[in-house]
């Protein structure tokens, strides 16, 4: 089955430029009312970053919370919302997206994208309103049925093919190789790409044409639509959703925007397109400091398309038997905490920075899926002091933080940072470790310490749009006819991270609400 067109036709109710969740969500939606809609994707293969990440949806409220078990109300949602983002959402945006979720979700469902919840906590469970089951994971996808489908998808970066349900069982430990291995074999998607494929399907049974390797070089006001270029192709469309993913790839655009060096783990396709587009348009933006963050270790053979990448670090942070330092050995963060906070701490801190641990943590716990014992990029010693100098760490800054450490880990204690207090820090620790399933002493020769950085899943800054996606101009009013959605446009949550999905739940209620306010705004072309 061949799912791209090799060139678009003269004219479309909808261009849709990026193929990830976003601008699959809202080409869904404009073709499901009858729009004729393009997808336009830069990159050879569809997915973008969705199809590399996690593939949790952040929900409050949906109906398959309630469907598992899980209890939540609106007025919680809002609570929480309230609670975390300090006055900086408003309460339109807060009752906007506390609305809107549960009906992107309901959505998602009828076009046969397939998820279920998960256990976790909301990331910020002392907030009042917070919830478990909120996140929605993606239940694995065999791309089979749809011959030349796998191949068409972005591949994932280094997540192993399990779904996320699956992950939270193991609490550490290594997947069934044989699982992995028939997965593999059978093209079996998990996470980002399971979502990715069931929109691609979705899509098509709607109707909508793909095309790939086609970057949109160009987006022009024509009468009361637009000239969209693809590749050297003049296509006309009614309305236009830039969805193309953030700038985390063009340094020039990282250094002018973002408050500290980070390192991107996502598609490296996202170099800014559409918010260049955007801003020749007479788009205003939001929010440009904002990222995804999240901590990254970069070992030498992590390269995605060529460019040198990473693997979050938050899991490796958190399990009992190992530190995070500064230049100077001390600690500076609850290494247990979400990671997005976690990645926030890395501002300002004396780097370089590096994960520190014993041999009885590198005998248990994979580091950025490496064997710790064995893999030759994680440096080790004999004793601390040694350690310390041969990565450039002060040697009595680390002895004494670690002596500090492990005088209160014996007991399952952390009252410098507060480490495995909270049910959202306990989640991702080892539950064989008591009393603290995050912390354990580091007395075991011999030594480890490998750098690990403050990344990004994607930046979160962007185009500012209303809360039906329309793009706004300089003077606050909506340019007709032009929509971002996802990392393009600026985020909904104004730098807050509520709970894991948080990324993808921007996206998506966005999309959904664009695609729908397109719908109800176009009668259908002929065409």
């Amino acid at each position: 089955m061949s799912v791209l067109v090799t060139r678009p036709r003269e004219r479309y109710d909808v261009v849709v430029a990026g193929s990830g969740a976003a601008g699959l969500t809202t080409a869904v939606a404009a073709a499901s009312a009858g729009l004729s809609v393009l997808v336009v994707e830069k990159a050879e293969r569809l997915g973008g970053t969705s199809a590399v990440g996690g593939g949790v949806i952040w929900a409050p409220g949906n109906h398959l919370m309630a469907d598992a078990g899980f209890t939540d109300s609106a007025d919680d949602a809002r609570a929480y919302l309230a609670a975390g983002s300090d006055g900086r959402m408003s309460g339109a945006e807060i009752d906007g997206y506390v609305r809107a979720a549960p009906e992107a979700v309901r959505f998602l469902t009828r076009a046969g994208v397939r998820m279920r919840t998960l256990a976790r906590p909301d990331y910020h469970p002392e907030w009042a309103g917070a919830a478990r089951g909120r996140g929605l994971d993606q239940d694995a996808f065999d791309p089979r049925p749809w011959p030349g489908l796998a191949e068409l998808l972005r591949p994932p970066t280094y997540f192993p093919p399990i779904t996320m349900s699956e992950r939270d069982l193991l609490a550490g430990a290594a997947p069934d190789p044989a699982l992995l291995a028939q997965r593999r074999a059978d093209g079996v998607r998990t996470m980002g790409g399971a979502l990715v494929g069931r929109l691609v399907v979705a899509a098509l049974g709607a109707g909508v044409e793909i095309v790939a390797g086609s970057p949109v070089t160009g987006l022009d006001r024509d009468g009361p639509g637009w000239t969209v270029t693809v590749g050297d192709a003049p296509v006309a469309a009614r309305s236009v959703v830039l969805a193309s993913g953030g700038f985390e790839w063009d340094p020039a655009l990282r250094a002018e925007h973002l408050a500290y060096p980070v390192t991107p783990i996502s598609a490296p396709s996202n170099t800014g397109d559409g918010l260049r587009l955007g801003l020749a348009a007479g788009a205003a933006v939001d929010e440009m400091t904002a990222v995804w963050g999240v901590p990254v270790i970069t070992p030498p053979d992590a390269v995605y398309d060529g460019m040198p990448s990473g693997r979050m670090g938050n899991v490796e942070m958190t399990m009992p038997g190992s530190i995070t330092v500064d230049a100077a050995g001390r600690r500076f963060v609850n290494e247990a905490t979400n990671y997005h906070d976690l990645n926030r701490a890395f501002d300002g801190v004396a780097h370089p920075t590096f994960l520190v641990f014993d041999r009885s943590y590198a005998e248990r716990y994979p580091v950025a899926g490496a064997v710790a014992g064995e893999a030759p990029w994680i440096t080790r010693a004999d004793d601390l002091a040694s350690l310390a100098r041969a990565v450039g760490v002060d040697p009595d800054g680390l002895a004494g933080t670690v002596a500090e450490f492990n005088r209160h880990a014996r007991d399952g204690e952390d009252p410098e940072f507060g480490r495995g207090a909270s049910p959202q820090d306990r989640h991702l620790g080892d539950p064989a470790v008591t009393p603290n399933p995050c912390l354990a002493p580091l007395e075991t020769p011999l030594f480890h310490a490998v750098p690990v950085h403050a990344g990004v899943l994607g930046t979160a800054g962007g185009l500012a749009t209303d809360a039906d996606g329309r793009v706004l101009g300089r003077d606050g009013a909506p340019l007709e006819g032009l929509f971002a959605a996802g990392n393009c446009a600026a985020t909904l949550f104004r730098d807050l991270y509520p709970g894991g999905g948080a990324t993808l739940g921007s996206a998506v209620v966005r999309a959904h609400r664009a695609g729908t306010r397109i719908a109800r705004d176009l009668t259908p072309a002929r065409t």
